[in-house]
């Protein structure tokens, strides 16, 4: 007669741990061949994501918010990586008294110099003055749909995402805006088991929003928004 084993709950912590950790070897050391691995399972793959995203977005026809509500408009970047594992950029913005968004993790970019600034030479403007990285010989992608916070306590803000590429990770260095500067792999950020939830405290009570944990940095809001925008162009969903 054949015996089940039931494993107790420390033994099946230990279990999965070990499978997510072969399963993070092989990410790093597989060559082409990168598996994304949450809760010790092999979930999504990430081969030819950059493809994935570059081909939806040649044919995206980005969804457009109305601003007629005295709505501020910002643009952002979303500086992707092709270097066979693909990163995305992100700044830590600086601790400031008066910003809504002190502290938090974001893509580079901001408002608008002027009026009549293109939502690309912001982004490009941005991207330079805070992280020190020149898209100007980068590869425009396209645009993403445009995002605004879904609460009252918050400005009114339209902020309309541009995806670029670059052939790697290049050297960043936080401007006077940013606390840091970071390259967070797309496979981190794309792992069930980094989706979590951020507790907000607001006038009207706690209300928790969907977040990314990854080591001591939680992304959360409008640009947690714009990555699952990313994700579901290569076709994951999580």
């Amino acid at each position: 007669m054949s015996r089940l084993r039931v494993a107790n709950r420390g033994e099946a912590a230990v279990g999965r741990e070990h499978a997510a950790h072969r399963c993070r070897e092989r990410v790093v050391q597989g060559g082409r061949r990168r598996l994304l691995c949450g809760r010790g399972v092999r979930l999504l793959q990430l081969d030819g994501l950059v493809a994935k995203v570059a081909t939806a977005l040649a044919a995206h026809a980005p969804v457009e918010l109305d601003d007629d509500a005295g709505a501020r408009r910002a643009a952002v970047a979303v500086v992707l990586s092709d270097d066979g594992d693909p990163a995305l950029l992100f700044i830590r913005r600086q601790v400031r008294a008066g910003d809504p968004w002190s502290g938090q993790m974001a893509f580079p970019g901001g408002f608008r110099a002027a009026d009549d600034e293109p939502d690309l030479l912001t982004a490009r403007r941005e991207t330079l003055e805070e992280t020190g990285l020149d898209l100007g010989t980068s590869r425009f992608l396209g645009v993403l749909d445009d995002v605004s916070p879904r609460t009252p306590f918050l400005p009114p803000l339209v902020v309309t995402p541009h995806v670029f590429l670059v052939p790697d990770r290049a050297p960043v260095t936080p401007g006077a805006e940013a606390e840091e500067v970071l390259w967070i792999a797309v496979r981190d950020l794309f792992d069930p088991d980094n989706q979590t939830a951020y507790a907000v405290p607001l006038p009207t009570g706690t209300r928790d929003f969907p977040a990314i944990r990854v080591g001591s940095r939680v992304v959360w809001g409008l640009t947690e928004r714009i990555i699952r925008q990313v994700a579901g162009l290569a076709g994951i969903a999580f």
